[in-house]
């Protein structure tokens, strides 16, 4: 190996050894401010923050439109009839079996 690499190998080690570190010391508070970046990063690239802006060219925007259509009361649902059917009753003495 080249000394380049024997010092990227020992600096890598150095790093991970002090990330490692902070890690176990401060895991809950590294993991508190990663959230809350992710959350302000996806705030600005929803705002716009990776649209290409050109100078010359107008700004446009859009707005969110929200339309409060009243309430009006469902139509009642269908009446249904039944009609029961009775079948005869069948005495089994009056048939004839033959």
């Amino acid at each position: 190996m080249q000394t380049w690499q024997i010092k990227a190998l020992e600096l890598e080690a150095l790093v991970l050894k002090f990330l490692d570190g902070v890690i176990a010391d401060d895991g809950v508070y590294v993991y508190l401010v990663f959230v809350w970046l992710s959350l302000l990063v996806l705030a600005w690239v929803f705002n716009g923050g990776l649209r290409r802006k050109f100078p010359n060219q107008p700004h446009v925007r859009a707005g969110i439109g929200i339309v409060m259509q009243p309430h009006t009361s469902p139509s009642p649902p269908p009446l249904i009839i039944i009609n029961e059917y009775d079948p005869p009753d069948y005495d089994c003495d009056d048939h004839d079996w033959d």
